[in-house]
């Protein structure tokens, strides 16, 4: 087994079960826990896995509204904006993007009073010059994340 493969099915236990037990990985993979526990630190180093977190689902928490934000932003002021919008509470999801808008966000809100007052507090900064809100009817897919492609000659 090579070292990367070793890393894909490291990462693709993980997804199934971020809590896994480093014996119980090292079972599955047929590899010592000694192993498991050097690739993973080597993973977590390199900023491959940033890190072990629950899936909360806010919509049993309350927040049944989903929003995506598209901004259009003065150039300059992208990254004080980006910087704003990674620190508001409820925002999710920030990108930079290429497109008719500069920034896409994605926020979490109790209600569409709790999303209308987020919104119009960021439309008070006048670097912002555009704005488009979608309000997400139904999340589909969300927080999905993709198993890793296996060499399948090892």
């Amino acid at each position: 087994m090579t070292y990367e493969n070793l890393d894909a099915k490291l990462i693709n236990a993980l997804l199934g079960n971020g809590r896994e037990s480093l014996r119980s990985l090292g079972e599955e993979l047929d590899v010592s826990v000694t192993t498991v526990s050097n690739h993973l630190r080597d993973l977590e180093e390199e900023g491959v896995i940033r890190g072990y977190t629950p899936i909360v689902d806010y919509g049993e928490l309350g927040y049944d509204v989903t929003a995506i934000i598209q901004l259009k932003v003065e150039g300059d002021a992208l990254p004080d904006i980006t910087d704003r919008l990674r620190d508001e509470k409820r925002m999710i999801t920030v990108y930079e993007v290429t497109g008719d808008y500069d920034v896409i966000a994605v926020g979490k809100f109790e209600d569409t009073d709790d999303m209308n007052d987020q919104i119009k507090s960021l439309l008070t900064d006048a670097n912002i010059r555009e704005s488009n809100t979608s309000v997400v009817l139904n999340a589909v897919t969300e927080n999905e994340q993709f198993e890793l492609e296996l060499d399948p000659d090892e």
